[in-house]
């Protein structure tokens, strides 16, 4: 049972109304098993979700409360004539009483009673959709640090590998006396300085995995498996900035919260213009008088809205003030949704052009250039120091093909998310040192929408 709510939930997240309106981009990755099973969990075991729902539910229960008729009152009595003998069936003014009243609003007052508490329904079901997409930007930023610190730590065991090489080679030329003692010791240190970044990179990975199991609800330290490594991620062609600033405007649940709490606003407004009008009360007894004829009255009474000026022209004055301040917010919101995105599209642009540069440029050209500079000092063409120098630039450009993939998964969470938070950081470090404006280094904090910002792995760092 419990997988099979995990997969409706799945269903209902992914396949929401209008999905077919949204770029391609921004739909996520299907093929990766893991990630779909960990928005699954999350949004059946998370309790800020739970919560939400049940914000929802306990929304829609006041709205028959709000149209309801208000209780009548039941009066029982007696009346009589003197205080020595009970004188009902003797003296004509002596009688029992029942005696029932029944209050009545002025028609129309409930009804936008409950229009207004309607409306605060839909105001919850945005908030619910505003923690929906919360949870899920958490769990896949997450879930993108674990996989860009495992690629890092894939990075580490690759630099190893071609430092055990120098070290080999410089240990073989040493020998023979072709070279000092120095390039020997040079690549020992090396090698002894990557075991420390690994025992950091370790101990990042640890930290990802936990925040992901918290998500989940899971044991902090359960194992989890990333089989797509974020060297497999290929960004599809980035959509105009029209396309996403349509599609933020349709989904966003800050936007939709901002005008339905106008629309609650305006009922309110409604409500209280009506309530100018008095209510009406509606009373009938009936007085037994034993063996005598009984009595019986009726009467309807209203009230006298007296000080309607005192009172209600300030509360219809609050309710007008109230929607223009919600009309102004639904506005900026609608602005800073717009920057936001606008940020978004320039930044992912300049990401997706540099992964090109990475890609059929750097990342060729930097592999070529260590094997030919290892082969060159082998048979001593080169001296050590230009195996340093290739080595760090290898660190450098794999380190920031890495951090820059990641950046781009991160600004597409976000335009998934519609998230109102400014991108973190001042820029992604490229193989020249320069940066790309707008686009998150990678050590920045990641950020996220409605909850608190954790950081993200560092980038290998250099030797």
């Amino acid at each position: 049972m419990p997988s099979l709510l995990c997969l409706v939930l799945l269903q209902l997240t992914r396949s929401a109304p209008g999905d077919d309106a949204v770029p391609p981009l921004l739909r996520g990755d299907p093929a990766d098993p893991v990630l779909s099973g960990l928005v699954a969990e999350t949004l059946a075991r998370s309790p800020d979700h739970a919560r939400a729902r049940a914000e929802v539910s306990a929304e829609r229960q006041r709205v028959p409360q709000a149209g309801a008729l208000a209780d009548p009152t039941l009066v029982l009595g007696i009346q009589n004539d003197g205080f020595s003998a009970i004188q009902i069936g003797v003296e004509p003014t002596s009688f029992w009483q029942v005696l029932l009243n029944v209050p009545l609003s002025w028609p129309g007052k409930r009804g936008y009673r409950e229009e207004a508490a309607a409306a605060r329904v839909t105001v919850s079901e945005a908030a619910l959709q505003r923690v929906r997409l919360t949870l899920l930007g958490e769990v896949e930023r997450s879930y993108l640090d674990l996989r860009l610190v495992r690629g890092q730590l894939e990075l580490q065991q690759r630099l190893e590998s071609l430092w055990q090489q120098a070290e080999e080679i410089a240990r073989a030329r040493y020998q023979v006396g072709e070279v000092p003692q120095s390039d020997l010791l040079r690549a020992q240190l090396e090698r002894t300085r990557l075991r420390l970044v690994r025992l950091t990179l370790e101990a990042s990975e640890r930290t990802e995995l936990q925040g992901i199991n918290r998500l989940r609800v899971h044991p902090l330290d359960e194992p989890l498996d990333t089989p797509v490594p974020l060297t497999a991620d290929r960004p599809g062609p980035l959509p105009p900035a029209e396309a996403l600033l349509a599609d933020a405007e349709a989904r966003s649940p800050d936007l939709a919260l901002a005008s339905r709490s106008t629309a609650v606003a305006e009922a309110k407004v409604k409500s209280a213009y009506r309530e100018r009008w008095p209510d009406l009360s509606f009373t009938a007894a009936i007085m037994p008088r034993g063996a005598l004829v009984p009595m019986w009255a009726a009467s309807v009474g209203v009230s006298l809205p007296i000080y309607w000026w005192d009172k209600g022209s300030r509360a219809v004055d609050e309710a007008e003030q109230t929607r223009n301040a919600e009309l102004q917010g639904t506005e900026s919101i609608r602005q800073l949704l717009a920057l936001r995105t606008r940020e978004r599209h320039t930044a992912l642009a300049a990401v997706l052009e540099a992964l090109e540069v990475y890609r059929h440029g750097l990342l060729v050209q930097s592999d070529a250039t260590v094997r030919s500079t290892l082969f060159q000092y082998r048979v001593g063409k080169v001296s050590f120091a230009s195996v340093l120098e290739v080595m760090r630039g290898l660190v450098t450009d794999e380190g920031g093909y890495l951090s820059t993939l990641a950046d781009a998964e991160r600004l597409l969470i976000a335009l998934r998310e519609v998230s109102l938070q400014p991108a973190s950081g001042s820029g992604v470090a490229s193989s020249a040192g320069r940066t790309i404006p707008g686009v998150s280094a990678p050590s920045a904090a990641r950020t996220s929408s409605g909850a608190g910002a954790a950081a993200a792995p560092a980038s290998t760092p250099g030797m």
